[in-house]
């Protein structure tokens, strides 16, 4: 059953607690949300046996975190920051995909973050098109035209998924949550990562997949481990973008260790 924490733009956020000990929030991607996706509650569980605190939540918008008018960035950041407080008042933020960018935002802004384990940042060098697509985005959703908005979105996902993608009735009708992934990602381009990202302080695990879209996944990983002092990179099984559960529980377990406070 879930439990839920207003955050203080009066967001309403859904979230499972488990476990105890040093706590880990996950932050997902674009779309998910935790009915759709076991294998963050899989990973959460695991983790919460091995002695942490797990928090998984559905972002503002999405599944059980209803919301209303256009889904901004400090909402997202509003939401991150009183899960914080459910989870004692510091946590290590697990980022999946534009999760990330999220993340990596919400550690500039004095949330109190312990570290950052990003899984397969999608971060492009500087002004590389995602403010553009952010706000093309933000008009389809103005005008009521969520179906474009997540074509506009999913655009460079393999014709296959996104048939998939489009079948799922919640994902156009949440299309709205998606304006935060596209703005975060803007942000992320909107300077070189050495200056976004020069108030970091904290452990930083960027992970790409085993089997991964290198040619991005890569580039982006190398650049977050070499723009942030703690910060390093390294491979972690998985594939299409998605991390097996047992492995990466064992990889956020030991870079926990080195993050708690």
């Amino acid at each position: 059953m879930s439990s839920f924490v207003t955050t203080a733009l009066h967001d309403r956020v859904a979230y499972d607690l488990r476990g105890s000990g040093p706590s880990v929030i996950f932050v997902a991607g674009a779309g998910p949300w935790r009915e759709i996706d076991p294998v963050t509650t899989s990973t959460a569980e695991l983790l919460a046996d091995k002695g942490l605190t797990t928090i998984v939540y559905d972002r503002v918008g999405r599944g059980d975190s209803r919301a209303h008018g256009p889904i901004t960035l400090d909402r997202e950041l509003a939401a991150i920051s009183a899960l914080v407080e459910v989870a004692g008042g510091s946590a290590l933020l697990c980022g999946h995909s534009s999760g990330c960018s999220l993340a990596l935002l919400a550690a500039t802004k004095g949330i109190s973050v312990t570290g950052l384990a990003l899984w397969e940042a999608p971060l492009a060098p500087p002004d590389s098109g995602a403010k553009e697509l952010a706000n093309d985005l933000r008009e389809l959703l103005a005008a009521g035209e969520r179906k474009r908005a997540l074509d506009l979105y999913m655009h460079d996902m393999p014709p296959e998924i996104l048939e998939i993608v489009k079948s799922i009735p919640a994902m156009i009708t949440q299309a709205d949550s998606l304006q935060p992934d596209a703005d975060s990602l803007a942000w992320a381009e909107s300077a070189p990562h050495s200056q976004l990202f020069e108030g970091i302080l904290v452990p930083v695990l960027a992970m790409v997949g085993t089997k991964s879209y290198d040619e991005v996944m890569v580039p982006a990983a190398e650049s977050i481990a070499s723009a942030i002092p703690d910060a390093k990179w390294g491979r972690v099984p998985g594939a299409d973008h998605e991390w097996e559960p047992h492995a990466m529980a064992d990889t956020l377990a030991e870079f926990s260790r080195g993050t708690a406070r």
